[in-house]
């Protein structure tokens, strides 16, 4: 299935990148790596990410690659990644 990165996620990623890259820029790059690799996984397996507790739907899933929850949706012919978030940050209302 196809995985379509949301502009709203990709700017998640360079903020992620840009953040750790102030101090660790090989880390960083490594980090926004393991979250793109991720997404090869939800293009084979688009329901092996678990529901997501803050929302009641069940086309919003997520995927932890620590510290980071990758929050997509599933759509009949493609998966939606919405939002990259840090573990200890609340989501947003909607998505």
């Amino acid at each position: 299935m196809r995985v379509h990165w949301a502009q709203n996620a990709v700017e998640h990623l360079v903020n992620i990148y840009e953040h750790i890259a102030l101090n660790f820029p090989t880390y960083a790059k490594g980090m926004v790596d393991r979250i793109t690799r991720r997404s090869e996984q939800i293009a084979d397996q688009p329901l092996s990410g678990r529901k997501v507790p803050e929302y009641e739907a069940e086309d919003i899933r997520e995927l932890i690659e620590k510290p980071y929850r990758i929050i997509y949706r599933t759509k009949a012919d493609q998966i939606d990644e919405v939002a990259v978030i840090h573990g200890a940050r609340l989501l947003p209302e909607d998505i």
